[in-house]
């Protein structure tokens, strides 16, 4: 028996409609047509990812400094210093500006929710 890796990724997050919208119009995530009740799921590859209603006894305002503290969120973009410049001109809370590093162009946006979410756009 052994675990094979990542297959799939949700956030717990306070209004899933607004967090829906947020993946979906701000970075152009493409809902997937099924998905779990409470949840949206994106047709992402090579893992699914989706944003969810908080789980029982699960309080987000509670979680400091933010939600998802220690983890890390990576998703791959085709252009990523483009993508900063849409969500900053947005009034999206950027975290870390562009560098460049190992994974290509990188940078840090908070989220709806205060998820911090790293976007890169190398291999």
């Amino acid at each position: 028996m052994a675990v094979s890796g990542p297959s799939f990724i949700a956030l717990q997050v306070r209004d899933l409609e607004r967090a829906a919208a947020f993946y979906a119009d701000t970075l152009g995530l493409i809902r997937a047509p099924v998905a779990p009740p409470g949840a949206v799921v994106f047709a992402t590859r090579p893992i699914a990812f989706a944003v969810r209603e908080p789980l029982p006894g699960v309080d987000l305002d509670a979680v400091v400094p933010r939600p998802g503290h220690g983890v890390a969120l990576w998703l791959h973009a085709d252009d990523a210093q483009g993508l900063h410049d849409h969500l900053a001109a947005a009034g999206v809370a950027v975290l870390a500006a562009p560098t460049d590093g190992p994974f290509g162009r990188q940078f840090t946006f908070a989220d709806p929710d205060g998820y911090a979410v790293t976007v890169h756009d190398g291999a």
